[in-house]
């Protein structure tokens, strides 16, 4: 009788616990903010960025798409991927020319308080970067990503 009391009660606390998954508060100014920029969004799902930065996930006419804010509801970048036969060809060629032999594993744009930008993740056998570039296909940033870095994105 106690194992089966026990069972209960286990199953119990874990039906609890993957129901009860408490939903981030996120500050009103935010929420508004968003609802400003974005009157036509869907499916919208909060997160926290970091411990200053709230993330929005949500849908625009079937595509996906990120937007980050700040605590205050300052607005600081809306992201959302895109193939590589819309990049501009600026990007292409520099891909081609500086980066001969990666192959293109992803693409995001973002748009900032600064700009358009390209996101773009490039491999090599067993090597990985990230590379943003302007409209221009000037490289902006360039980074090398580890393994545990691309587990986590």
């Amino acid at each position: 009788m106690k194992s089966v009391t026990l069972t209960i009660a286990l199953l119990a606390a874990l039906m609890l616990n993957a129901c009860g998954q408490p939903k981030v508060k996120v500050p009103e100014q935010v929420k508004t903010a968003f609802t400003k920029k974005f009157p036509n969004a869907k499916h919208v799902e909060w997160g926290k960025e970091s411990e200053t930065e709230w993330e929005a996930e949500f849908r625009i006419n079937g595509m996906e798409y990120s937007a980050n804010y700040d605590a205050s509801g300052k607005w600081l970048e809306t992201e959302s991927e895109i193939s590589k036969k819309d990049l501009p060809e600026s990007i292409k060629n520099t891909i081609t020319k500086d980066f001969s032999g990666y192959k293109m594993d992803e693409a995001e744009i973002s748009e900032t308080r600064d700009g358009v930008f390209y996101e773009i993740k490039l491999e090599k056998k067993n090597e990985a970067l990230e590379i943003v570039f302007d409209k221009s296909g000037k490289v902006i940033k360039q980074k090398k990503i580890d393994e545990d870095e691309e587990d986590n994105d």
